[in-house]
């Protein structure tokens, strides 16, 4: 009796073990291509280890991780302060990568094209609407622009993607930041709605005449033509990582509580609609043991999964940001 309680106990430690090393998440889709590569690696080296990751949406990351439903969320928009403050719990920013989101589009036989600002702007504000417009033309001299309708496509559900676009556009458009204004799930003004990057993707392939924005990575994976931007210094640029990592070094301090938004950012080759990605992540597990191991994951992304992030077109963050990054994880509970 004594040896088959004894062994009962040693399973239900396994068990109890195997269960701690199981961690959920939930939120971005724009940093879905490179969690799969970092979460699968890390679990092939750390044997017991699963890492469960639900691309929702940052929207949806958000709700999940401040009603504790999953161990962390992602997000490539900030928190607000009152989403903070509404938090059941305390949760803190980490920055894991940068990324570019870009303007896709299908318009046949139109090649490469340029985007400026206000033009991008009043696009999805619905003032420009056919992509024959003079404003087009102007940026794009040379090109095949046909008498075609312009038909916008945006993120359906809430989106830290639609929120680096949003912030982009509130920034260059004063229409736009008193209207739609910055936000996961803006008031699109007009278009039809995809849900996450490949929603996004998927439309703009299957539409003549569609415009969408999706994270570069999905741009290349689907071999999408991507506009160029004029950036703040007027140079036009496509995003890359090397326009990313620009824009980065434009932020001379980063914030105590990491949250920063780099769009429109100063520098010749800086490209425009740039942004930091973040994991959400309780200051204090309610879990020790899942604590432990979301606190070597999260050292883990910084020293070595860093490395691999350009191989799949994100920027990985600034050496000093790292440092940063680096002591707040290790002072988590």
């Amino acid at each position: 009796m004594k040896k088959t309680l004894i062994a009962v106990g040693v399973l239900v430690l396994a068990m109890g073990v195997a269960q701690a090393q199981q961690l959920t998440g939930a939120g971005s889709t724009f940093d879905y291509p490179i969690f799969s590569k970092w979460f699968g690696e890390y679990g092939a080296a750390h044997p017991g280890v699963q890492i469960n990751y639900q691309p929702i949406g940052s929207g949806g990351g958000i709700r999940q991780v401040t009603t504790g439903t999953v161990d962390f969320g992602a997000s490539d928009g900030p928190m607000t302060d009152a989403q903070l403050a509404a938090s059941k719990i305390k949760l803190v920013h980490i920055p894991i990568v940068l990324g570019a989101v870009v303007p896709v589009f299908n318009v046949p036989g139109a090649g490469d094209l340029r985007f400026s600002p206000d033009v991008l702007a009043d696009i999805y504000l619905g003032k420009i609407t056919n992509w024959s417009d003079p404003r087009i033309a102007k940026d794009n001299p040379g090109a095949h622009l046909p008498d075609q309708k312009i038909t916008v496509v945006h993120r359906s559900d809430g989106s830290g993607t639609s929120y680096i676009f949003a912030d982009y556009l509130s920034k260059v458009s004063k229409d736009w930041a008193s209207g739609p204004g910055v936000g996961t799930s803006p008031s699109w003004p007009v278009g039809v709605g995809g849900k996450g990057n490949e929603g996004v993707s998927g439309l703009v392939r299957q539409l003549p005449g569609a415009i969408g924005y999706v994270e570069l990575i999905y741009a290349l994976q689907n071999h999408m033509s991507y506009g160029a931007i004029r950036n703040a210094a007027g140079n036009w640029v496509k995003g890359s990582i090397a326009g990313v990592t620009e824009a980065a070094s434009s932020m001379k301090k980063m914030p105590d509580d990491f949250r920063v938004s780099i769009t429109n950012a100063p520098g010749a080759t800086a490209y425009p609609i740039s942004s930091f990605s973040w994991m959400l992540v309780p200051v204090k597990a309610a879990d020790p043991a899942k604590g432990r191991v979301l606190k070597d994951l999260l050292s883990w992304i910084v020293k070595s999964g860093e490395n691999e992030a350009d191989s799949l077109s994100y920027a990985p963050l600034p050496q000093n940001v790292a440092e940063k990054v680096l002591k707040t994880v290790y002072s988590l509970q």
